[in-house]
């Protein structure tokens, strides 16, 4: 009964864990990825004087360099001077000549994060009135590209190869011992260890580019790999090198010294040696990672990091585990089979390994989040709720594991019953055996002492008539020269042999149901893994929720409306239902009183970058006096930027403003504000 119902419970409670502890994140001020908090000029204004700098607030320190923020002029000529300065905080300027001129200015900025991470953007700001621009607006594009996808694919590699290393060193020395002897499994350790290595040196060059140029060619850059050494990024990926030569040492002898000897107290005290430096190796690798990426920054990184390191152990130690785990079962010779305690044990490390998983990840949540809604309306919580659906997944297969697992305990039980009753049945069958010999041999004796003289003359003579024949087939035998076609044909006959017996054990194995079935399930439960890798390097990459959350709403709180006394501005919220239907409206006019005004209007995503639709119409109605509607057809002037000249008010009065935005051929909606004009 105890077996039966256990696994279930755990089953039902990691179910529970996984998909609403996730969701306890409350708000709180963590900060990881930097985002376009501020600006001065804001985005969208129109200054009457020249400023004598543009400056840039982020919602956590970056790191610039001479060309990190840029000021172009309509033209697209470059009007800043000096290189950017930290002013205070996360506040950065760079300085403008003197005597600008009318128009609209483009501001351009690309800077590094302190989670390692590119960040690039642009906005626009116009002197006395807006003009058109030959900019496009849209910034430079940092962390794309053949670069970028390197890059990310690099990413993804190192961490596959962590978690193949890690997870199958834990296994062998853990849950199976006697794995240290089969050589799939030691192809796949130093595969992992090969794959590790090669993707941080690859990472270790790419990086320079990568928060760059973007340029391949930029890739064997000597002066960009000094500089990428200075960073944060550039010395853990370094140390990252440097245990992976403690690591190089650990599995030669894991495979090497470990495997040959006897057990034994020696054995023990190596083993123990072994857990004891493995752990300290592969700790100090997931410390790579969490020292140069989001716990590293932010909300109680002293807490962030360490939980962090222990997250990435946890992933290595299930998913590691679960690839030694496949390759055993279908890979580990006929002579070393895969032993039902060692599934056992490493089902309890999994579900360990799964609790400590819910739990690192509560707190990641509620501090990468920040609000329940950056679940559905940020990238980082769409991605973060399909992590919690394929571990649901995963331990649901989990689960159908432990069951095959049970199956073929109670098997082996049985085995080892039987195997302990046979040598039983054996020792009677021997004792009836010897009292038959017994009598046999008394009756021979007896024989034996009657037999005649004649016939021990006829034994001696057939003994010499049998020499004499057997001496030229001896001498024929010599006289054949040695490795002849013989040897070859014995070799071929013993791979054949060999062949058939491994074919024969693949027919048992295949016929064993328990140990088909529990091979069929951790090879789903792999191919869940597979993706659930992709999505976990995905949202190392991806702005966490709450900082995107926190730049929509410095964005919506004013920072895009212009300071001039009489000023209407409106904020129109939209969602056409289409791909890329969702975003905001920002319309300001100026003077706002009856007569000839100016209105811009302005198109943002929801993390509040600018960005074009097919249409947009204006219409201004005044339903008390039954005026209107008085359409307005604004002139496109940049990437997200509307103007139109010349407005005509007739009169004062409460006037409802629609604006009509269409994001395709077929997706379209009208949202409207009223406000009070003159």
């Amino acid at each position: 009964m105890t077996r039966t119902i256990t696994p279930r419970l755990r089953t039902l409670v990691l179910l529970l864990l996984a998909v609403t502890g996730a969701l306890l994140a409350g708000a709180g001020p963590a900060s990881a990825h930097a985002a376009l908090t501020g600006s001065d000029p804001a985005q969208g204004a129109v200054v009457e004087q020249p400023p004598a700098r543009v400056s840039l607030t982020f919602s956590e320190k970056v790191a610039m360099n001479g060309d990190s923020l840029r000021v172009l002029d309509p033209k697209g000529k470059p009007v800043q001077t000096g290189a950017p300065a930290h002013v205070s905080g996360t506040t950065y300027a760079v300085r403008l000549k003197d005597g600008l001129g009318r128009g609209t200015y483009t501001v351009t900025y690309e800077v590094v994060s302190a989670d390692s991470h590119p960040v690039a953007g642009a906005y626009t700001f116009s002197i006395g009135a807006p003009s058109r621009t030959v900019v496009s607006g849209t910034g430079p594009t940092v962390g794309g590209g053949v670069v970028g996808g390197l890059y990310q694919a690099g990413r993804y590699v190192s961490y596959a190869g962590f978690i193949v290393l890690a997870g199958g060193a834990a296994f062998v020395l853990v849950c199976w011992r006697r794995g240290t002897g089969v050589r799939a499994l030691q192809r796949l350790v130093v595969g992992g260890w090969l794959a590790l290595t090669a993707a941080t040196l690859w990472l270790l060059l790419l990086r320079g580019s990568y928060t760059t140029s973007g340029k391949f060619a930029d890739v064997f850059d000597l002066g960009l790999l000094g500089q990428v050494l200075a960073t944060k990024p550039g010395a853990a990926l370094v140390s990252r090198l440097l245990l992976l030569a403690a690591a190089a040492l650990f599995i030669a002898v894991l495979f090497g010294s470990y495997q040959r000897r006897e057990e034994g107290a020696e054995k023990r005290d190596l083993t123990f040696g072994l857990g004891a430096g493995g752990v300290v190796v592969a700790a100090g690798l997931a410390t790579s990672w969490a020292m140069a990426e989001h716990a590293s920054v932010g909300l109680q990184p002293g807490i962030a990091m360490p939980v962090d390191v222990v997250h990435l152990l946890a992933v290595a130690a299930w998913l590691g585990g679960l690839t030694a785990l496949l390759v055993a079962l279908y890979r580990a010779p006929a002579e070393t089979p895969v032993e039902a305690a060692a599934v056992h044990r490493f089902s309890r490390v999994a579900f360990g390994s799964v609790v400590v998983l819910v739990a690192t990840g509560i707190y990641q949540s509620w501090r990468q989040l920040g609000s329940w809604s950056a679940f559905t309306d940020t990238r980082y919580g769409q991605l973060l709720l399909a992590k919690i659906v394929l571990v649901a997944v995963m331990v649901g297969i989990a689960s159908a594991s432990r069951r095959w697992t049970g199956r073929l305990a109670d098997k082996g039980a049985e085995e080892k019953q039987t195997a302990e009753e046979q040598p039983a049945e054996g020792e009677r069958a021997a004792g009836e055996k010897e009292s038959v010999a017994a009598a046999t041999a008394t009756g021979q004796d007896t024989a034996t002492d009657t037999a005649t003289d004649a016939d021990a003359d006829a034994a001696t003579t057939a003994a010499d008539a049998s020499d004499v024949v057997t001496e030229p087939d001896a001498a024929a035998l010599g006289a054949a020269p040695e490795g002849s076609g013989d040897s070859r044909r014995a070799a071929q006959l013993a791979r054949q042999r060999a062949a058939m017996d491994t074919a024969r054990w693949k027919r048992l194995r295949d016929g064993d149901a328990g140990r088909f079935g529990l091979r069929r399930s951790v090879l789903a439960e792999a191919a869940v893994a597979i993706v659930l890798l992709a999505v976990t390097t995905a949202l190392t990459q991806t702005e966490p929720g709450r900082t995107e959350q926190e730049a929509k709403a410095a964005t919506s709180t004013g920072s895009v409306t212009a300071p001039t006394d009489g000023t209407v501005s409106l904020d129109l919220p939209f969602d056409t239902g289409g791909a890329n239907g969702k975003g905001v409206v920002a319309l300001d006019l100026d003077p706002a009183h009856a007569g000839a005004n100016e209105l811009h209007l302005f198109v943002r995503k929801p993390d509040g970058q600018p960005f074009d639709v097919p249409e947009v119409k204006i219409a201004l109605t005044l339903e008390a006096k039954k005026i209107g509607p008085l359409t307005v057809a604004p002139e496109h002037i940049t990437t997200g930027h509307w103007a139109a000249d010349a407005v005509q008010i007739p009169m004062a009065g409460d006037w409802k403003v629609a604006v009509t935005v269409r994001t395709s051929d077929i997706d379209e909606v009208t949202v409207s504000k009223n406000a009070q004009i003159g």
